[in-house]
């Protein structure tokens, strides 16, 4: 049973809990239910939560894909509702809502859902432009990470990278994608990836801390069955450019040491350095890395959780330049986490633009 799995597993009473409540106060807005009948829409909602889990940690099928889907979105509208919820309570204090106020209100969390599903599923490319005073010739990158290949979002998130990769490739040099390629929800194959080995231009992968949870010996394996370039805590040089890949490290595995980073540096090139989170930029940059390329935190993905993810992370999405003139580029991410909802942020792609300094 994978990390994910028993993490899952843990929350759901606390979870289902936390439903039951919701529920409660839910239905009470719009006439009140029978504490059994909510007693047993919370058990159908916890079931929904982790029994279609089980089965995909094993063998990933359409049935419960969908309702893995099904669970997702239904995360994303009890958040919504409860911020309704504590809305109308709050004001309730101090006026008296109509009855149709109240219906609006509510009614207002499924149009919204359309279009966060909408938003979560239509892939943009932006663009960012980079200054460097140790280029030699112009190069352009298409970052991507947090693609989160699983139970909510299958092979059609492969197959819409790789479409995109193809409108690019003729003025695009590279690919580099920055961890969290599969999420952990579903078993991944050898051939899951493979639409990807279609894609003229190379792509460069450094593995996140989701890419451990189906196991990283098959997601390494399905990137190289596509031809993907699997940089774990090593470097390959492009071009002008000095790649190295700084996998994630938790638990047993041990992160290189300075001194280990720093001899991967070729004063001659332009050196980025790919790691999953956006952290220790200060760090890199000091070694002589010109550039981090991060995801993780999927920019808050929706609000109001952007908000909260702005106060989290000092480098939650965009471009950054520090005072040494090097950079880090956090992406919000093509896929999603648990829930396929967006709001205020992109699912993209970007394409970093390395220009010589003026």
């Amino acid at each position: 049973m994978s990390f994910r799995t028993r993490r899952v597993l843990f929350i759901t009473p606390f979870y289902m809990l936390f439903e039951f409540f919701l529920l409660k106060y839910l239905f009470l807005l719009i006439g009140g239910l029978n504490e059994g009948h909510l007693v047993i829409l919370t058990v159908i909602i916890g079931a929904l939560h982790f029994v279609p889990m089980l089965f995909e940690e094993k063998k990933s099928r359409a049935f419960t894909r969908f309702l893995e889907t099904i669970d997702g979105i239904w995360m994303w509208a009890s958040v919504m509702f409860l911020i309704d919820i504590v809305v109308i309570y709050l004001a309730g204090l101090f006026i008296g809502i109509p009855q149709g106020i109240i219906y609006l209100l509510l009614a207002i969390v499924p149009i919204l859902g359309v279009y966060n599903y909408h938003k979560a599923h239509k892939l943009v490319v932006n663009e960012e432009i980079l200054e460097l005073d140790n280029l030699t010739h112009d190069i352009d990158i298409v970052h991507l990470s947090d693609v989160h290949f699983g139970s909510v979002r299958h092979k059609e998130i492969i197959a819409q990278i790789a479409n995109k990769l193809d409108e690019l490739e003729d003025k695009c040099d590279l690919a580099i994608i920055s961890g969290d390629l599969a999420d952990g929800s579903c078993a991944v194959e050898e051939n899951d990836f493979m639409r990807l080995k279609d894609v003229k231009m190379p792509i460069f992968f450094t593995p996140g801390n989701h890419d451990f949870y189906p196991g990283i010996e098959n997601v390494i394996k399905a990137c190289k069955n596509a031809g993907i370039v699997v940089l774990d805590n090593e470097n390959q040089e492009f071009k002008n450019l000095n790649i190295y890949g700084l996998t994630y490290s938790f638990d047993e595995i041990k992160m290189p040491t300075k001194e280990e980073l720093g001899n991967s540096i070729n004063p001659d090139l332009v050196n980025i350095i790919n790691y999953h989170v956006p952290y220790y930029w200060d760090e890199f940059s000091s070694l002589g890395f010109d550039i981090q390329l991060s995801g993780h935190t999927h920019g808050g993905q929706f609000y109001p959780v952007v908000s909260i993810a702005n106060l989290m992370f000092k480098y939650n999405k965009g471009l950054f330049k520090n005072k040494l003139g090097k950079y880090i580029h956090v992406t919000t991410g093509v896929g999603s986490m648990d829930t396929p909802m967006r709001w205020g942020t992109d699912s993209e792609l970007v394409i970093l633009k390395l220009r010589k300094s003026k």
